[in-house]
């Protein structure tokens, strides 16, 4: 049989209104779609029908952009949407294919929690749920939970690494076959089938089990968004998807083989993780027409905002005091946030001798990802190359505002993605799981088990 040609995958990333810091603004932009249901189903819905892989969702347990400085807050387009998995569940009701990934905390939340309402996802779409790992990255939210300042990066890590462990644990409590539900004997299940985690760590103790059936994925997918150090180890370890900002092929390359490099050493191959960079793209007929696209939203971004976006990569520094047309100070401490990001935005200043002005203005769209400026046929040359060339198995689409800029994008990129072979046309499987190539996962204990018997 014919090896089957490798295809890229694509998310779609609903940031609520669009992805430019200043996208409610534009005259095409629904500026309420963060409360607004019917919305979210319609881009839901035309995200299917192109065949996107799956919705993405950020999500953080503070308002966005959450500042002392209420005047540059109160210019936030995002300081209100829906909590992810409530938004999740009634769009699985009115999709069938497209997968859901939403994003939850390691550092605010409990194992048991996470693991019960993903599996619940999972079993609500018939097998299309992910979790987004994250370990948070603002004293904004350690206030919300009774602590003045975030934990540290590094405790967060070690805190994530037996957090996944014991969400997946749980995840297993249930072997696939373990519900005879038997009227005639009134036995329900079979009890060698269910298993305590009895899960007792540095963090966590954790008996178990999970009172949700094991899922119709087996565990929902597990993606990762961290790149530095300790992020690329949580994902060689655990992810199967990571989502990650890479600014040149070069730097996409070199983050690719880094983050495969390591999974060997966890017994894991390559092909079980999947890399795929966020992408920004303006499109237009002709590359002056995208420039002006470009140029349009770029217009209507106010410094007090702007400023805003570096607060993460500038802590404790007031930017606003500092000329706006000179470079970043040499002296900026290290973030407790995120690392990764810090280090991408100052070695874009760097690299490109950009202003403050200049760096925020750069990253407004798309907060240190890729932006590309261009036909359809350029931003598609580009997608293939980064593809082709080892840079990416995929990419998360970032749509510059909504709705206008996930409808060009599958009126325009995705036709000729198509036209070179590099994108479905048809669903493959019904799960998440199928349709990105990916394994089911067997179940730990039952594996355990079978290899005792084997002895």
């Amino acid at each position: 049989m014919a090896e089957q040609k490798r295809r890229l995958r694509l998310g779609v990333f609903l940031q609520a209104n669009g992805h430019h810091i200043a996208a409610w603004r534009h005259p095409g932009a629904n500026a309420d779609l963060g409360v607004s249901f019917a919305q979210y189903k319609e881009l839901a819905q035309k995200a299917e029908a192109a065949k996107f892989d799956m919705i993405f969702l950020a999500d953080g347990v503070a308002v966005r952009e959450n500042a002392d400085n209420t005047e540059s807050m109160s210019r936030s387009g995002r300081a209100v949407t829906f909590e992810p998995l409530t938004l999740y569940s009634a769009l699985a009701a009115v999709t069938e294919h497209i997968g859901f990934v939403a994003t939850a905390s390691t550092t605010y939340n409990e194992p048991y929690h996470v693991a019960r309402k993903f599996a619940s996802l999972d079993h609500i779409s018939g097998g299309r749920s992910g979790w987004n790992v994250v370990t948070s990255a603002s004293d904004a939210e350690a206030r919300n939970f009774s602590l003045e300042k975030h934990v540290e990066h590094g405790k967060r890590y070690q805190r994530a690494e037996e957090f996944v462990d014991v969400v997946t644990k749980l995840w297993d409590s249930w072997e696939d076959d373990s519900f005879l539900r038997d009227k005639a004997s009134g036995q329900f299940f079979d009890p060698e089938k269910l298993h305590e985690t009895n899960h007792k760590g540095e963090f966590f103790s954790v008996r178990g089990p999970l009172n949700v059936a094991r899922s119709p994925q087996g565990w929902p997918v597990v993606v990762q968004a961290g790149a530095s150090e300790p992020g690329q180890e949580l994902a060689a370890r655990t992810g199967e998807v990571i989502f990650t900002a890479q600014q040149t092929l070069e730097d996409a390359q070199k983050f690719y083989a880094s983050v495969k490099g390591r999974m060997p050493k966890y017994g894991r191959r390559p092909e079980q993780l999947l890399v795929m960079p966020g992408i920004f793209p303006v499109i237009g007929a002709t590359q002056a027409e995208a420039e002006a696209k470009y140029k349009q939203l770029q217009d209507l971004v106010h410094p007090a905002q702007g400023l805003q976006m570096l607060r993460n990569i500038a802590p404790g520094v007031d930017l606003s005091k500092i000329d706006l047309d000179g470079p970043l100070p040499d002296d900026l401490p290290e973030t407790n946030g995120g690392k990764s990001r810090q280090a991408l935005l100052r070695g874009m200043a760097a690299r490109d001798n950009l202003t403050i002005r200049q760096l925020f203005l750069k990253v407004a769209g798309a907060r240190g990802h890729f932006t590309i400026v261009g036909t359809p046929k350029s931003i598609v040359d580009t997608l293939e190359q980064w593809f082709v060339e080892g840079g990416a198995d995929g990419f998360n689409i970032m749509p510059p505002y909504l709705p206008g800029g996930l409808d060009e994008f599958i009126e325009l990129v995705l036709p000729e993605l198509r036209r070179r072979g590099l994108f479905r046309s048809e669903y493959e499987g019904r799960t998440l799981r199928e349709n990105l190539g990916l394994a089911r996962p067997e179940n730990q204990f039952a594996m355990a088990r079978g290899a005792a018997l084997r002895a």
